[in-house]
């Protein structure tokens, strides 16, 4: 399928030449992190999201809705491929929020980014829903900085037992680094991800089950819904939290400050 690049760019609020340089995808990166929210309202509603590129442009592209990891990677994909970047699809383990020694399942798709001229590949990923995602692309190099402001990343290879260099995202947060990630550059393949997509959506134990999470970043704040707790997040770190009274006023803030509008009369778990 080709994609409506034009409908794409128009989403995202992006214009430029699309050619495959680091600026074009630079750029982008932001522009779709910006303008498509994370959300996982299908799965906490019943159903597993649907991969094929046409649901995904109708989904995310042509409605007000947003998606996770999965719809957000296989999108961004198709668009870098379409523009004429070469772009292998890699696996992570979610180590946010991990206790230590937890060994968490692959359930995280990343992107690896090769950009004509460059010495080495970026690593992309526009579905992370957490204020510790990646702004911009991050160069797939041991050691290597991110000042994507506001924000800070680095990548280390981390201890292992394997053939391949495990890799780990760290945000700065307060001055000390925060594992986002980790992964290792085994290339993925589409029926791959349907897999773990299945599982995310439908496993009893599933967080993406359980609640709504829905993320939007934002010029000056990240905004984070989950359950009925509405977290907005400044630039500068400051913290507002409150408590939704229910489920229709979680459906109110959904459409006005997160972009997501379901269809009149849906009812979401509180």
């Amino acid at each position: 399928m080709t994609l409506d690049l034009d409908a794409y760019f128009a989403r995202i609020g992006w214009t430029g030449d699309p050619r495959p340089t680091l600026e074009v995808l630079r750029s982008l990166h932001r522009a779709h992190l910006s303008g498509i929210p994370f959300e996982n309202l299908d799965a906490v509603l019943g159903s597993a999201p649907s991969l094929a590129l046409d649901d995904l442009e109708a989904k995310l592209v042509r409605s007000e809705r947003g998606g996770y990891c999965f719809e957000h990677g296989t999108l961004f994909a198709a668009v870098l491929r379409q523009i004429g970047f070469s772009v292998t699809p890699v696996t992570a383990r979610v180590m946010l929020g991990a206790a230590p020694g937890d060994i968490r399942p692959r359930s995280h798709m990343l992107l690896q980014v090769d950009v004509e001229g460059e010495p080495h590949p970026y690593l992309a990923d526009v579905g992370f829903g957490a204020t510790g995602a990646l702004l911009e692309p991050i160069e797939l190099v041991e050691g290597a900085e991110l000042f994507d402001a506001p924000r800070h990343h680095r990548l280390v290879h981390v201890a292992h037992v394997g053939p391949l260099p495990t890799w780990e995202l760290q945000a700065d947060k307060g001055g000390s680094w925060e594992p986002q990630h980790t992964f290792t550059l085994e290339p993925f393949e589409a029926p791959d991800y349907e897999m773990m997509n299945w599982h995310v959506a439908t496993h009893p134990r599933s967080p993406f089950r359980q609640a709504v999470y829905a993320q939007r970043t934002r010029i000056g704040s990240h905004l984070a819904l989950a359950g009925l707790d509405l977290v907005e997040t400044a630039d500068d770190g400051t913290v507002k939290e409150r408590r939704l009274k229910d489920g229709d006023e979680a459906l109110r803030v959904l459409a006005g400050d997160f972009g997501i509008r379901l269809p009149e009369g849906t009812r979401l778990p509180e």
